[in-house]
C-alpha cells in the first residue's frame, strides 16, 4: 500500500471545541449511559473528530470496490519502522514487527507465548485488561503495587522483589502508565531492566500512549531500545489508534527482536487472533506518514483541559490527584472518604467515571478529560458539586 497524499490541513480556531453528537452510532462511551443525564468521562477514547487525513485515507481506499481479505501491506512495515525512529529514535528492522488487531490481544498473546509452567506479574494499578490476562490465559498472576512518592507513582523495585513469586516468568508493563499518567524516565526504565534481568523475566511493554505526552519536559523512551541484550527478552506493543482517535479501526503491532520469541508469539496467535481490517491498514498508513500539526494542537488542548481539572481538584481536595505526565486520564484519590461504590457515587452526580477497583486500587477514580472544553466545563461543575458534597459529609 502506498500512502495517499495528505493535505496539511490547518487546524481551524475552535476545532477541538466542536461538540460531536455520538448518539445513534452505537459508541461504547455513550451507550453505557443512554437515556440518562450522565456525562461520560470513562472509557479512553476522545470526543474530538478523528483527523481529516484519516478520513481521506479511508475514502481513498473505498474508491476500490472490493473490501476483501487483505495481507499486511508491505509498505506499512517500513512506515511503522520510520515512525518509530522519528518519534522515539529507535531504529528497528521490519522483520521484528508482527501486526495485530489491537494492543490487548498482544498482551494476551505475549502471555500465552512466554508463560508456561510459571506465572505472570504486573505493577498495579493498571489498565483493567492487564488484570484479565491471567484469567484469559489460565495462568497464575501476582500484582506488584506502585507507590506514591513525591507526588508521582513509581515502581518500588525492592518491595516488588519481596512480593515476586519464585516462578514468575513475565512482567506486563504499561508505559506511559494508565491510569496514573506516568511517563517513566530513562533511569527508572534502566532500573526495571536490571530487575527483569536479575529475575529472568520476559517483559511485555504496552506503549500505546507514547505520543501523548502532556508534560513538555517528559520524553518517551522505548524500554527495549535501551539495552540490545535485554531487548532479546522483550515484546513492545504500539498502535496509532489512541493518538489519532480511531480506536474503532483497531490495529497495532508488536516489536519482538528475538526470533525464537517472535515465532512463539506468532504460533500463539494461530487460529485465535484475526488480522486488522483493510480500512484499519489504510488509517494506520496515514497516521504513520502524516507530517502535519494535528497532534501538536491536540496536545496543547489536552494540556489546557488537564490544567483546569487539576486546578479544581487542588482547590476542592488538595493532593487528591497526581499530575498527568502522559495520556489524557486523571487519577483521583478518594480513599479517605470510604466510598464503597465510586462509580455509583459519581453516577448520582451525573458523571460517568471509571472506578479504581477495576484497575486494582479501590477508592480511586479515573477521569478522561479528552473532550471539548464546553463539555469539560459542564463536567467540572458536576465534579465540583460532588467533591464539595464529599468534603461536607466527611
Amino acid at each position: 500500500m502506498t500512502a495517499s497524499p495528505q493535505s496539511d490541513l490547518s487546524i481551524e480556531p475552535g476545532h477541538f471545541d466542536r461538540i460531536i453528537d455520538r448518539t445513534g452510532t452505537s459508541a461504547t462511551k455513550v451507550q453505557k449511559y443512554a437515556g440518562q443525564d450522565v456525562l461520560p468521562f470513562w472509557i479512553a477514547d476522545m470526543d474530538f473528530e478523528t483527523p481529516e487525513f484519516i478520513h481521506q485515507a479511508i475514502a481513498k481506499r473505498l474508491e476500490h470496490p472490493i473490501l476483501g481479505y487483505t495481507d499486511v501491506p508491505k509498505a506499512l512495515y517500513a512506515q511503522a519502522c520510520d515512525w518509530l525512529f522519528k518519534a522515539h529514535g529507535w531504529r528497528v528492522p521490519t522483520e521484528w514487527l508482527v501486526w495485530l488487531p489491537g494492543v490487548v490481544p498482544g498482551l494476551n498473546l505475549a502471555t500465552r507465548a512466554t508463560v508456561d509452567t510459571g506465572s505472570l506479574v504486573l505493577p498495579t494499578p493498571v489498565y483493567y485488561p492487564f488484570r484479565e490476562v491471567a484469567h484469559n490465559q489460565g495462568v497464575p498472576s501476582t500484582e506488584l503495587p506502585l507507590v506514591r512518592h513525591n507526588n508521582r507513582w513509581i515502581m518500588d523495585l525492592d518491595a516488588m522483589a519481596e512480593r515476586l513469586p519464585a516462578d514468575a516468568q513475565t512482567l506486563l508493563l504499561c508505559n506511559p502508565q494508565n491510569p496514573t499518567g506516568r511517563a517513566y524516565t530513562v533511569p527508572e526504565l534502566q532500573a526495571l531492566i536490571r530487575f527483569c534481568q536479575s529475575h529472568n523475566l520476559t517483559l511485555c511493554s504496552d506503549e500505546i500512549h507514547s505520543q501523548l505526552l502532556l508534560d513538555e519536559t517528559a520524553t518517551h523512551t522505548p524500554i527495549a531500545s535501551l539495552d540490545s541484550d535485554f531487548a532479546q527478552q522483550t515484546i513492545s506493543l504500539y498502535a496509532p489508534t489512541k493518538t489519532y482517535n480511531m480506536p474503532g479501526l483497531s490495529s497495532a503491532f508488536a516489536v519482538i527482536p528475538n526470533a525464537d520469541l517472535r515465532q512463539r508469539f506468532r504460533d500463539a496467535r494461530a487460529g485465535m487472533v484475526s488480522s486488522p481490517s483493510v480500512l484499519a491498514y489504510a488509517a494506520a498508513s496515514a497516521a504513520f506518514t502524516y507530517e502535519g500539526n494535528w497532534r501538536h494542537e491536540l496536545l496543547r488542548y489536552l494540556r489546557s483541559n488537564h490544567q483546569q481539572l487539576q486546578n479544581l481538584i487542588a482547590a476542592e481536595l488538595p493532593g487528591r490527584a497526581t499530575p498527568v505526565e502522559a495520556t489524557y486520564l486523571a487519577w483521583m484519590d478518594l480513599t479517605e472518604f470510604g466510598i464503597e461504590d465510586i462509580h455509583g457515587y459519581f453516577l448520582e452526580q451525573g458523571l460517568g467515571l471509571s472506578d479504581g477497583a477495576a484497575f486494582g486500587l479501590p477508592g480511586f477514580a479515573r477521569f478522561n478529560f479528552a473532550c471539548p472544553a464546553p463539555v469539560l466545563e459542564r463536567g467540572l461543575e458536576r465534579l465540583q458539586t460532588a467533591l464539595r458534597r464529599l468534603a461536607k459529609d466527611h
